[in-house]
């Protein structure tokens, strides 16, 4: 605001050097209001520019530089976000591709596991029952060496016990079935 004072002083000049007397029309013409006024356009041009235009435009250039920067800049970070984001679904994908994977081979490990067991316990319980089968067997075969040997002492007895005892029918008879009954009790 310092500039009003010079304004002022232009305009007094401009006053003065027209004609005091005469009164000015409108349509009139006065070569030293234009000659005046175009220095004073002239002047005010070139104030403006060093005063207002300079700076304004240095001001909306700066401005306009950081709004480009601000925009590449969230180009730049969209972009990274978009890389980010298309790198997360690719370790998403490898992650559910590499877990599907230990799954199946948990599955197979699982099944192999289960095969083992049910052979084992196959093998286990045939062992068991051929152990069970040759011990019945050995059994059997000792119970029928025991039988052989308790038949053949019955038979010897009930032979000595014919021989002793007169040979009469009758008597045979008794010793054939007390013999039989023997052997029916045990």
């Amino acid at each position: 605001m310092h500039y009003l004072p010079l304004l002022h002083t232009v305009y007094g000049i401009l006053m003065l050097s027209g004609d005091a007397h005469e009164k000015p029309s409108l349509l009139s013409v006065n070569p030293g209001l234009i000659i005046w006024t175009i220095i004073i356009f002239i002047l005010l041009l070139i104030l403006l520019k060093k005063i207002a235009w300079g700076p304004l435009i240095k001001a909306l250039n700066s401005r306009e530089e950081t709004i480009k920067s601000a925009l590449e800049n969230a180009e730049r970070q969209n972009r990274e976000a978009q890389e980010l984001m298309e790198q997360n679904r690719k370790n998403l994908s490898e992650a559910n591709v590499q877990s599907m994977k230990v799954i199946n081979e948990a599955k197979e490990i699982a099944n192999k596991v289960k095969e083992d067991i049910v052979t084992k316990a196959n093998d286990e319980a045939n062992k068991i029952i051929n152990q069970a089968k040759d011990q019945i067997n050995g059994m059997k075969e000792t119970a029928i060496e025991q039988m052989k040997d308790e038949i053949s002492d019955i038979a010897v007895k009930a032979a000595e016990k014919i021989i002793n005892a007169n040979l009469d029918a009758e008597k045979q008879k008794a010793l054939i079935n007390d013999f039989l009954g023997k052997i029916s009790k045990n």
